[in-house]
């Protein structure tokens, strides 16, 4: 919004020329999303405590979530509010990717937040049922693939490349579709799945939006682009915006969210966010780089497939409770220290996968 108020008058006010540039409007969405965290954050948990909008603990979480019952939750609204209007602000909005990019990130925040109310306010124990949800994951998925595959927005749109091999790519076809909706159903899930220790999906979050914001800076560079031998496309820049306001909105939250927790984000949250980069992921053509990128989101949501394959094929249980870092509250690790550690797994994926785009 404020680059098609300002940047006109760049020709009567020289100062204004400085919204031309994506790294200045990024910056500035980062700051604002944190500012508008810092600012409501307080005022949303006093109105989810004040409506007793609160979590309560699963029949077989640890122990130690005991003392984490009464907290408040749909926190996901607060990290929506952060990202989408410094979005609207700083992005530009002739920009088709901004526009779905924030389609995906509320379409699925209100799929959270239907679970969430269905939980904590109409006191159903399971919330909104498992194939609704999936439904929402997958109508996303199919509104996104059918863009990108018949919209136009791509020159090669059913591509996928290969990570670490030189010009390796794979033609999807009309297949990419169903790709994308699987993409963006197992990123949102995987996200939903880690979200269950104080800021350990938040902060996990962080690294992927940073990882996410030179990628697409990168690809929506010609220079660079060609530089690194990655396909360019000239819409991808914009949404270093989306990603850094993501970012702001991410630190905000976790401001918050750190141990101990004044307020979760809810399915609100986790799901909205897990969907938003995965559709990242697609918009600039880097899908497999995903699983990179979010690699701790990978291994967490793979724990609780081995544990549930391995109980109904064996009888038996791998780890001592899925997802994983359940498993190492139950070997005595405090809750901190495991957060801690999954972060810097987190980064060094990150780091990898940015990496990687050096030797395609």
């Amino acid at each position: 919004m404020l680059y098609h108020l300002l940047y006109p008058l760049r020709d009567y006010i020289s100062a204004f020329n400085v919204f031309r540039y994506i790294t200045f409007r990024s910056a500035y969405a980062a700051i604002t999303a944190l500012l508008i965290s810092f600012l409501l954050g307080p005022l949303f948990i006093r109105v989810l405590r004040n409506h007793q909008l609160t979590d309560t603990v699963r029949e077989y979480a640890p122990e130690a979530h005991v003392a984490k019952a009464g907290t408040p939750t749909m926190g996901g609204l607060l990290i929506l509010t952060a990202t989408v209007v410094p979005t609207l602000l700083w992005a530009r909005l002739d920009n088709e990717f901004i526009w779905l990019m924030l389609i995906a990130t509320i379409w699925l925040g209100l799929v959270g937040f239907t679970d969430d109310f269905l939980k904590v306010v109409k006191k159903r124990k399971k919330g909104l049922v498992a194939r609704y949800k999936l439904a929402g994951q997958l109508g996303l998925g199919l509104l996104v693939g059918l863009a990108i595959y018949g919209g136009g927005l791509l020159a090669s749109p059913s591509n996928v490349e290969v990570p670490f091999l030189k010009d390796a790519v794979m033609s999807l076809g009309p297949a990419y579709v169903v790709f994308c909706m699987i993409v963006i159903t197992a990123s949102s899930n995987a996200v939903n799945l880690t979200d269950g220790l104080d800021g350990l999906a938040i902060g996990l979050v962080l690294f992927c939006a940073l990882a996410f914001a030179a990628m697409s800076y990168l690809t929506g560079h010609v220079r660079f682009s060609d530089y690194l031998n990655i396909p360019y496309i000239a819409s991808a820049g914009e949404l270093t915006v989306y990603c850094s306001a993501l970012i702001g909105a991410g630190l905000g939250f976790l401001w918050f969210n750190a141990h101990p927790a004044e307020v979760f984000m809810g399915d609100t949250g986790s799901l909205a966010v897990g969907g938003a980069l995965g559709t990242l992921a697609i918009l600039i053509k880097k899908e497999i780089w995903l699983l990179i990128v979010g690699g701790m989101f990978a291994i967490i949501a793979l724990s609780v497939i081995i544990q549930v394959a391995s109980f109904k094929t064996r009888g038996k249980r791998v780890f001592l409770m899925a997802p994983l870092h359940h498993h190492f509250q139950k070997l005595g690790w405090p809750e901190s220290k495991i957060v801690v550690r999954f972060w810097i797994v987190g980064a060094l994926f990150a780091l990898l996968a940015v990496s990687t785009l050096k030797i395609q």
